[in-house]
């Protein structure tokens, strides 16, 4: 036990105080200080003497007081600390995924409580293509990097697209406005402004904002659908959170203009902002839906995916997506 702790009258077990709280500060006198054993070796007057066993007394008088407020907190209090913040697990919410036969996952984060609450612990931190979903983020970086100056831009018809890979659909091979190729998900359009972006861009807002697992190695350009770059449900619904709260490195132009296109649902209760996402790579259908919903006294961001074998493949596989989100928002008393 140390000669100053003592003298104070006082008590701790000196594996209680970590040993670099007892060394000594050195100073412009002529004292040496051994920074091993926190020993002084002077040579000062003994009035100097006195006056720094005063200061290192009141010095360590300080830190074990520190210490012994330290340990005498409730062993519970980090347990409670950790538990507040551990997400709400609702595994009930699979039954809604099993009755459209797919494999999904469901991240909801309720911004006024600050609380996560998922269907489990693995599948929504488990990142795959974001598929369509990454025009949120691709019409923030088109619009950063003026590659166009608004929703309104008109994309041309290049004319052909591989309807192998995204399917026949003749009512989007027209040239389109940027707002209305998000609206009704003409993946083609996107992709003609990511051959302008680049790939050097993407990576660098991508990494700023923390969005996906950063494998850009897939060579077509359309490396959200196809390839290994991937993103979580989790990820997705803090990336939406930080659209929210504009903590992005975007304008604020920019973010209002996504949030005026990301209205799809209007109630007089609340407001849905959100995209779906679809792809098939690799014999697997993946399906999205995310955003997030304003009420009158908070937010609520939610991401749901949906993982079917496409030798299973259900008609209704598109809609489960939305079918799925709202009967678990409606479990939660989030939407009527």
């Amino acid at each position: 036990m140390s000669a100053a702790i003592r003298s104070i009258g006082i008590y701790v077990p000196e594996r209680q105080v970590p040993n670099q709280y007892f060394e000594t500060i050195p100073d412009t006198s002529d004292e040496r200080t051994s920074s091993r054993t926190g020993t002084l070796c002077t040579t000062a007057k003994p009035t100097t003497m006195i006056k720094r066993k005063f200061l290192t007394g009141l010095m360590l008088l300080f830190v074990t007081t520190s210490v012994i407020n330290g340990a005498c907190q409730p062993a519970s209090a980090g347990k409670a600390d950790k538990k507040a913040n551990a997400p709400v697990i609702r595994p009930g919410f699979q039954k809604y995924f099993k009755e459209c036969q797919v494999n999904g996952a469901i991240v909801i984060y309720d911004n006024a409580k600050a609380r996560w609450i998922v269907s489990d612990t693995v599948a929504t931190k488990k990142a795959t293509q974001p598929a369509s979903t990454f025009k949120v983020i691709n019409l923030l970086i088109a619009l950063e990097t003026q590659t166009i100056p608004d929703e309104n831009y008109i994309v041309k018809w290049p004319g052909w697209t591989d309807t192998a890979k995204y399917g026949y659909r003749p009512d989007i091979y027209h040239d389109i406005s940027v707002k209305e190729a998000f609206e009704v998900s003409a993946g083609w359009a996107f992709v003609e402004l990511a051959k302008k972006i680049g790939r050097d861009r993407y990576k660098k807002y991508l990494t700023a904002c923390g969005y996906g697992n950063g494998n850009l190695s897939e060579k077509d350009a359309d490396f959200w659908n196809f390839g290994p770059f991937a993103i979580s449900p989790q990820n997705q619904v803090a990336f939406l959170k930080k659209v929210y709260d504009g903590n992005l490195p975007f304008s604020k132009r920019n973010l209002d203009i996504l949030k005026k296109v990301m209205v799809t649902d209007t109630h007089p209760g609340y407001t849905i902002r959100s995209k779906t996402g679809w792809t098939r790579d690799k014999g697997i259908n993946t399906g999205w839906w995310v955003g997030y919903i304003t009420t009158k006294d908070n937010v609520y961001f939610f991401a749901t995916r949906l993982l079917q074998d496409r030798k299973n493949n259900r008609a209704d596989f598109g809609s489960c997506r939305k079918e799925i989100t709202l009967a678990v928002l409606r479990d939660l008393a989030i939407i009527p």
